[in-house]
């Protein structure tokens, strides 16, 4: 397999492997206008099979989002076909319209304009859990 270097974009590397699909859909990188490479199940001496993105292209990412699905992910910016920065990422304190509530009887069901915010509560199993009525929320 071969998957061509980028010149100027991001690689999200050490993702565990199987959570590559996840984060691919809550940045929203099917609506962005470069190419973007998701390679699963690569062998790593580390981590055994991990995923990885590769984004070709100069574009923002919700570093919030990275941590909430794998903080153990790595950012690494590329500039000129060179890494100029890499960045470990950490779980965010709250998340707020990532993921959504899936209590139906969560006041965000009824009322729509409310912010679905969720709060990390336990570190040690990434739990995160909903603001306004503490359904755990899912990877």
């Amino acid at each position: 397999m071969n998957i061509d270097s980028i010149t100027n974009g991001i690689v999200i590397d050490h993702i565990t492997a199987g959570r590559g699909m996840r984060l691919y859909e809550l940045l929203g990188l099917d609506s962005v206008d470069c190419s973007v490479a998701i390679i699963k199940n690569v062998n790593s001496k580390k981590q055994g099979k991990k995923d990885i993105i590769k984004i070709d292209a100069d574009i923002t990412v919700d570093f919030d989002v990275i941590g909430f699905v794998d903080p153990d992910a790595t950012v690494n910016i590329i500039k000129n076909g060179e890494l100029v920065e890499k960045r470990s990422i950490a779980m965010p304190e709250t998340l707020t319209n990532v993921i959504k509530c899936k209590n139906p009887r969560c006041i965000t069901t009824t009322e729509q304009e409310l912010d679905h915010i969720f709060k990390l509560t336990d570190s040690q199993n990434n739990v995160y859990r909903c603001l306004y009525c503490e359904t755990k929320a899912e990877i």
